[in-house]
């Protein structure tokens, strides 16, 4: 039992959010490119693989963050009795556990077609790689929205079996919807990242971090916009982005306070809610 819970700390699967957020890109993708005049059972078991795909790189991407950031970790209030950087669970042990997940990953990945498949397996650098970003870079957020919403092409891909411009402009507007939910998240660990020398967005734009997000979600809503015009959705569809608009620059925006990190968590959770509601609002784009 101890070792079971030493496995969901290090993990996060206690903490839901990380895995939604990889999640809803791969839907939205999927219910995209999907024709729901045909039977939904492929629909439905497509969303059951993303989901799980999702839950499975997100675990072996959460392992990899922690071996790669332990010395970080262990100077950082927030993050200093996670499994690794307190020594509960060795490197070693901690690797086998990130094989083992992406071969479970992988097994997942198989039932997709080849052009889903190369495309998955050309990413995992990317998925690896993120947690040295913040060493280098000051836009280690800007790789994470790559990373992290790589799924809505791979959604896309899985039934249309090409690539074309109209997933290309949702997955930028998805980047930079995730440039800025990760950027208000920043800012809970910014006093410690300021003194250990992590880099991040967060710090970079402290001093005006609003017109920062706006400008990162108005390139989102943007990008909403096009989807809907181009798809030629119903009116109901450019309705729900008005919900969407509200929550991204009043409720997210006017809210923050860099200053709470309660404030910037609850923030940043409340994303879960904006994926959930672009995939909603896409589905009534298709139906109706």
């Amino acid at each position: 039992m101890k070792n079971l819970n030493l496995f969901v700390d290090l993990t996060r699967l206690k903490k839901p959010i990380g895995y939604m957020l990889l999640f809803w890109p791969c839907l939205w993708g999927l219910t995209l490119s999907y024709d729901f005049n045909q039977n939904i059972k492929l629909f439905l078991f497509y969303t059951f693989l993303f989901f799980a795909g999702s839950v499975l790189m997100r675990s072996a991407g959460c392992i990899v963050n922690d071996i790669v950031d332990r010395n970080f970790d262990k100077k950082v209030q927030r993050t200093k009795n996670r499994p690794i950087a307190s020594g509960k669970i060795s490197v070693k042990d901690a690797l086998t556990f990130t094989i083992i997940l992406c071969l479970l990953a992988f097994f997942v990945l198989i039932n997709f077609n080849y052009l889903t498949i190369i495309l998955a397996l050309v990413s995992m650098p990317l998925a690896f790689t993120y947690p040295l970003m913040k060493r280098f870079t000051y836009w280690p957020q800007l790789f994470l929205g790559i990373t992290f919403n790589y799924g809505l092409i791979l959604g896309w891909t899985s039934i249309q079996e090409n690539i074309s411009f109209i997933p290309l402009i949702f997955y930028l507007g998805a980047i930079f919807w995730t440039l800025g939910y990760d950027t208000i998240y920043g800012y809970q660990d910014i006093k410690d990242d300021e003194i250990i020398g992590v880099k991040s967005t967060s710090i970079k734009f402290k001093n005006n971090p609003n017109n920062f997000l706006y400008i990162c979600y108005s390139i989102t809503s943007s990008s909403l916009i096009f989807i809907g015009i181009y798809m030629k959705f119903s009116y109901i569809y450019f309705i729900g982005l008005i919900v969407i608009a509200y929550h991204l620059f009043i409720y997210q925006i006017k809210n923050l306070n860099i200053k709470k990190p309660k404030i910037c968590l609850k923030i940043f959770k409340s994303n879960n809610l904006i994926g959930l509601l672009i995939f909603l609002n896409i589905l009534i784009g298709k139906i109706l």
